[in-house]
């Protein structure tokens, strides 16, 4: 958390991460990853936004715009072809206000639990669904 110093009463205060410390944790995470995954995610777009836009929340079927906290955009590796040409670059969107609301109900680390999503993405972006990174999750 960043540390704003004393104002007036002189107790400190904090204030919620930004979208560029998210984006950083995010990058830090990616980092982290193994080489043979890391060369695969290079030409993936990250962006952190508050929410996720009102026309991907209505797409998806999803109400409340605090149940998504990640979303993958693109055509996972084994679908893709080198014969297409002009395709958006696919990006992983993470999702501040949602991560900062489960942050503070589950009391995991932000670190971890930006980590976790985007490990869940990355996850969409090499082919896996949400059953198959599910099933993975409760072997560890």
């Amino acid at each position: 958390m960043a540390y704003v110093g004393h104002i007036m009463n002189h107790k400190p205060e904090t204030l919620a991460p930004s979208l560029d410390q998210i984006e950083a944790i995010a990058r830090d995470a990616i980092a982290r990853l193994p080489e043979m995954f890391r060369v695969h995610l290079s030409d993936i777009v990250l962006r952190v936004e508050e929410f996720a836009e009102d026309d991907v929340l209505a797409e998806m079927g999803i109400e409340d715009p605090f149940a998504l906290s990640g979303l993958y955009m693109g055509r996972p590796l084994g679908e893709k072809s080198v014969f297409e040409s002009g395709a958006m670059p696919d990006m992983i969107f993470l999702y501040r206000r949602p991560l900062l609301d489960e942050w503070a109900e589950t009391g995991e680390s932000l670190e971890r639990l930006v980590t976790h999503v985007l490990i869940h993405e990355v996850g969409h972006h090499f082919g896996f669904s949400d059953a198959d990174m599910h099933r993975l999750e409760q072997e560890d």
